[in-house]
């Protein structure tokens, strides 16, 4: 008997693990009425043992629009307004190029804060860290282009835990991870979850493979906590984010955010200028890959380093989430791009298809 074909995106993960794009995938699509296609392939660490339901992945700059939904949360209880600035909270910048940059600033990355800063090579504390990024010369002025800046994202996280009083990791919890249900999405997984979450990069720096810990080398000396950075979960985890932002900010426990909330996060802000970008999230505009071909105008998203995304299409009223671990056990960026379009391509059409639209 012929076995029957393998699922089209099950086929284009296994043909991608089979080049060594990643040694394991996670992945989820679905509506707000739940998933319609959801699984598992491959292994944590090449010759490791199999990526499982429960395997924790790194998800690197996919922790910025989490952050991005604490900020509007707090934007929701009056601790923060968009239009703050930087010096009102951080008095430590008075004085500085960064003062008077905004909350908005930061989000949308319009600071001019230079981004791709490799800071941990000469500045190995926390402390000094942070002087050095106060201390970078702005790139040109605010709000005249967007420049993806994962130095912004760690401004904008010491602005959140000063207006709340509270440390980031405290926050997200709080405000994200318990109304998702989402009990492992957190900071610095412990010890004992470390052999169950997907290997990123054999590091030079640090001198050997990591695996539960942050892969982003900034934000492991500040600590493995920082907006830009550092945030692992499961797929049921990103997938619960994924439905409650379908929903409307609705999550399995709680409220994210109020529907009104979401909306001015994720509407366009900066299609005046060079990039489409919302509040913490990349939009869909003609220059950007990694959402493919068939989403709609009114779509958001985010990826992260080490091989992740979460994009979610409110006119369609889908999302659709990718893990892999593809710096493990290489940084090599040759692959993804290639591949991000054509998995969403496959998940909006699996989708659509269930649906019968």
């Amino acid at each position: 008997m012929t076995p029957p074909p393998t699922e089209p995106l099950t086929a284009l993960l296994e043909h991608a693990r089979a080049d060594r794009v990643f040694s394991g995938a996670a992945w989820s699509a679905g509506t707000a009425d739940g998933p319609v296609r959801r699984g598992h392939l491959g292994t944590l660490a090449w010759d490791g043992d199999p990526v499982a339901e429960d395997t924790g992945w790194d998800l690197a700059s996919l922790t910025k629009p989490v952050a991005g939904l604490v900020v509007m949360a707090l934007v929701e209880r009056g601790l923060l307004a968009l239009t703050d600035t930087v010096a009102m909270h951080l008095p430590d910048y008075a004085g500085t190029d960064k003062a008077d940059l905004t909350v908005w600033h930061l989000l949308t990355h319009t600071s001019g804060i230079p981004g791709g800063q490799r800071l941990y090579r000469d500045h190995p504390d926390r402390d000094g860290l942070l002087a050095a990024v106060r201390d970078l010369p702005l790139r040109g002025g605010p709000g005249t282009r967007v420049e993806y800046s994962s130095q912004g994202f760690i401004v904008l996280g010491l602005v959140a835990e000063a207006a709340a009083g509270r440390p980031l990791d405290t926050l997200v919890r709080e405000y994200v991870a318990e109304p998702l249900g989402a009990a492992d999405l957190t900071y610095n997984p412990p010890r004992e979850r470390w052999r169950r979450t997907a290997a990123t990069e054999e590091c030079a720096w640090r001198g050997r493979l990591i695996q539960g810990t942050v892969h982003d080398e900034n934000a492991e000396v500040l600590g493995g906590v920082s907006a830009h950075a550092g945030l692992f979960a499961t797929l049921a985890d990103v997938e619960r984010l994924g439905l409650a932002l379908v929903r409307g900010g609705r999550g399995e426990y709680g409220r994210l955010l109020a529907p009104r909330t979401l909306a001015v996060m994720t509407r366009p802000a900066t299609d005046h200028l060079n990039l489409r970008r919302s509040l913490a999230w990349q939009g869909n505009d003609l220059l950007s890959t990694l959402p493919g071909d068939l989403m709609s105008r009114s779509a958001y998203g985010h990826a992260g380093f080490t091989g992740t995304s979460l994009w979610v299409d409110p006119e369609l009223g889908l999302y659709v989430a990718l893990l892999t671990n593809r710096v493990h056990p290489e940084r090599d960026a040759s692959t993804m791009p290639r591949l991000r379009p054509r998995f969403h391509n496959l998940a909006v059409t699996a989708v659509l298809d269930e649906l019968g639209a």
